[in-house]
């Protein structure tokens, strides 16, 4: 991958950058700051502050040199100038108080590829167009409509899940928990999407993870957009143009057959039987919209649905089961609240039997806090602004650590340990307007999908501790469970998480 060929980029041009360093002369004057920046690490010439933070884990060593230098960082990351913001308050000024000045992305080489020219949300800038497609999914496709929709196909999908372990377990082996959370959020977000698994997801998903992966690296061309050599040294560009290219080819085929299933009237024969893709289509034809929605709109809006419904609750599910087994007192406490709320003959429980189960979501709390599916989100400002004293100039680069944050002393007590506890009794939310916990960020930029997400994680989560008790295989102990991280568009286990499930009561009845 990519960040290999970045870490032997840095390896060999630091030697060279201190040579560079060395002619210079310790006595050269250094060139005027034409305005004052955040302190932050020393740097070299050619890589700036890459030595510092390329690793296989580059939001912990960034979050380290947070804890060195302030809340406010400037770190040279090759030819880019960032400015990373590390507390509450800071992230509350850009997130809050400056939320329009600094609502839109930078745009880096890779991000165009993925986020198709701007065409859909995640990556799009701020602008009319970024607009209407924010409309668009707040109004049609999370409409009350789509979340009725929604309430009926995740349980049949949990029943699924449910089934296939009790099948494994029934077979005496391990259960990778890790495929079977991706499985589930994928046949989740396939099922609202297009009603079901689509042609090709199999190929599609792969395609995805390439990217994601791709995304969450340090790709040369992003580091150095104006070096040509960069850009013909930068196989990850090409790779995910590759993968780009395949994902556009495999929906554009989708939508062509659907259109062609509307048209010959075997479609959805009112908007109450219309899955998204439906919506996107008929909103197609409608002229009162400022842009056309073209098919590579709708490509790109389904690109962020996938990238950000999938790949994020999955991954927290898989971090939620292996703190629930790696703290066995916190798992039976959960699992406690919801079999004596729920009694012992429940089948599939569903999202409308979740009300009380407060403890819950305390763990899934403290979980995302834990686990932020995007540990650090970026933004960039659009006009000329202040931030905490200094001056932001129009186009500056904002890395939002929120990683950082949501492990700071001054806002959690024992900010490293799993503490379900620390919710309780109050009214920290996850919502976007306690901005030391904002995993799923806030103001006008906040993950859209976030009450759909959420909503996958419960009922999942419930689901699989009122049915089965969960162990590591051949008794290992809980302390023993590796908790390293793979680091990506979002920050996975470095290895999947293999369980052995037991089941219980009704499950055996299934």
């Amino acid at each position: 991958m990519e960040g290999w060929f970045s870490l032997c980029f840095i390896a060999l041009g630091t030697p060279l950058a201190l040579w560079l360093l060395k002619l210079a002369g310790a006595g050269g004057k250094n060139k005027p700051q034409k305005h004052q920046l955040p302190p932050g690490p020393w740097t070299l010439p050619i890589i700036g502050s890459l030595h510092h933070v390329v690793s296989l884990v580059p939001h912990r060593k960034i979050t380290r040199l947070c804890r060195r230098y302030g809340p406010m960082m400037h770190l040279k990351l090759g030819e880019v100038d960032a400015v990373v913001i590390s507390s509450a308050e800071a992230v509350a000024q850009v997130m809050k108080t400056n939320d329009l000045a600094f609502a839109t992305r930078p745009g880096t080489p890779t991000q165009d590829i993925a986020g198709y020219g701007g065409r859909g949300i995640i990556f799009a800038p701020y602008g009319h167009h970024w607009r209407q497609m924010r409309k668009v999914c707040i109004v049609e496709l999370l409409s009350s409509m789509q979340v009725r929709r929604m309430e009926s196909i995740r349980p049949k999908e949990v029943g699924n899940l449910l089934a296939d372990i009790a099948t494994a377990a029934a077979a005496g082996g391990s259960i990778n928990i890790s495929e079977k959370m991706m499985e589930l959020s994928n046949n989740v977000v396939s099922r609202a999407v297009f009603g079901g698994r689509f042609t090709q997801q199999d190929e599609y998903i792969r395609e995805l993870e390439v990217v994601l992966t791709l995304l969450g690296g340090f790709c040369l061309v992003d580091l150095f957009p104006s070096s040509r050599l960069a850009r013909w040294l930068s196989f990850g560009a090409r790779r995910m143009k590759r993968s780009y290219s395949h994902m556009q080819c495999i929906i554009a085929n989708v939508i062509e057959v659907r259109k062609a299933a509307r048209a010959a009237g075997d479609g959805a024969s009112s908007t109450h039987d219309e899955d998204l893709l439906d919506v996107l289509l008929r909103l197609q034809k409608d002229d009162s919209l400022a842009f056309p929605l073209t098919t590579e709109s709708i490509c790109a809006v389904l690109f962020d649905i996938f990238s950000g419904a999938t790949d994020t609750t999955g991954t927290t599910l898989e971090w939620a089961m292996s703190e629930l087994v790696r703290h066995p007192e916190t798992m039976f406490k959960a699992q406690l609240e919801i079999r004596k709320l729920l009694g012992q003959d429940q089948t599939i429980i569903k999202n409308s039997n979740l009300g009380n189960l407060h403890y819950m979501r305390m763990v899934i709390k403290e979980v995302l806090r834990l686990h932020l599916p995007a540990p650090v989100i970026p933004r960039m400002a659009r006009m000329d602004c202040k931030l905490m004293g200094y001056e932001m100039l129009k186009g500056a680069t904002i890395l939002i650590n929120v990683f950082a944050v949501s492990r700071d002393p001054k806002y959690w007590k024992h900010p490293e340990a799993f503490l379900p506890e620390r919710f309780e009794n109050n009214n920290l939310d996850y919502n976007g307007t306690h901005f030391e916990f904002t995993p799923f960020g806030a103001g006008r930029r906040q993950c859209l999908g976030m009450l759909f997400g959420a909503s996958t994680l419960e009922i999942t989560l419930a689901n699989l501790l009122y049915h089965f008790d969960w162990v590591l295989p051949g008794g290992a102990s809980p302390e023993s469970l590796d908790m390293s991280e793979k680091f990506g568009m979002t920050v996975g286990r470095s290895s999947d998480l293999q369980l052995i499930a037991i089941p219980r009561g009704c499950i055996k009845d299934m």
